[in-house]
């Protein structure tokens, strides 16, 4: 079921939202989280194909702030989404998707328009798309508001630079980087090499910038030591050779955007050894 609301005050929308559920007549409900996606008009579509395939396994409400602020007027657009999937037991989950389109000055002010249709008591996750724009008033307000910071490196332009800001936010905001999530199997059979490793010198990596970035951040923070990094660019991570010897990686699933994105769902604590990665760049 979806509705369509122009020019909808915040109110109104958590209006309906109450009502929706108000009226829901088929038995318990389940929602575990908030999910707020920051996707500007370049993302919109990877955006709705990562949802899209998270499908139900993630009960929670997803409100979609699309900001505008070339519109001429200031004003609030929303399309409200709501389906009940059977789960477990007596419990449905409720997927709820409120879709925010945040025009003109509105777009500067998005911590006014999320903080009274968060699900109170629940965590609230950030998925920012692209570089965020750090010190920014929408950035920081949101992150404000949030439990939890998702990004993924390898959408920003910039690298390693951006690192330098990023960091910044580490003591204010639990985060994630899917990129980082990417170099699993790699780190792994990197530290299968343990304690041999202690003597590496230079990594060679075919891969993305980002990816190839945060494995070295990683070794030489964990070594403790300056280590060598070339790269030659591909769309993926392919090959890691340390001091010239071939790297393998640790056999694990692979994993689509959706399911990286839903493990991060699933994650409350910090990662101190990211941000050492990070910090070593």
């Amino acid at each position: 079921m979806a509705t369509t609301l122009k020019g909808i005050s915040v109110d109104e929308i958590e209006r309906r939202l109450d009502s929706l559920e108000t009226h829901d007549q088929s038995g318990q409900r389940t929602s575990v989280l908030t999910h707020m996606a920051w996707v500007p008009p370049k993302w919109s579509r990877a955006a709705e194909r990562v949802l899209e395939g998270l499908g139900a396994r993630v009960p929670s409400r997803t409100l979609i702030l699309h900001p505008d602020p070339g519109s001429r007027g200031d004003r609030l657009d929303a399309r409200i989404e709501h389906e009940l999937v059977p789960g477990e037991g007596h419990a449905n989950v409720c997927a709820e998707v409120v879709h925010l389109w945040l025009r003109g000055r509105t777009a500067k002010v998005p911590g006014s328009v999320v903080v009274s249709l968060l699900l109170p008591g629940l965590p609230a996750f950030l998925r920012w798309r692209g570089k965020p724009p750090f010190g920014k008033p929408e950035f920081e307000q949101l992150v404000e508001v949030a439990d939890r910071l998702i990004v993924d490196s390898g959408e920003w332009p910039g690298l390693p630079g951006a690192y330098g800001r990023f960091a910044d936010v580490f003591d204010r905001v639990v985060v994630s980087d899917l990129a980082w999530a990417r170099t699993l199997s790699w780190r792994a059979g990197l530290a299968d090499l343990w304690p041999g490793i202690k003597k590496a010198g230079s990594l060679r990596i075919t891969g993305p910038k980002a990816e190839t970035l945060l494995i070295g951040g990683w070794l030489r923070s964990r070594l403790g030591k300056a280590v060598s990094l070339r790269r030659t660019d591909a769309r993926s991570l392919r090959r890691i050779e340390v001091d010239g010897e071939p790297v393998h990686p640790a056999h694990l699933p692979a994993a689509s955007a959706s399911d990286l994105l839903s493990e991060q769902l699933e994650v409350y604590g910090r990662d101190r050894v990211y941000e050492a990665a990070v910090r070593a760049l």
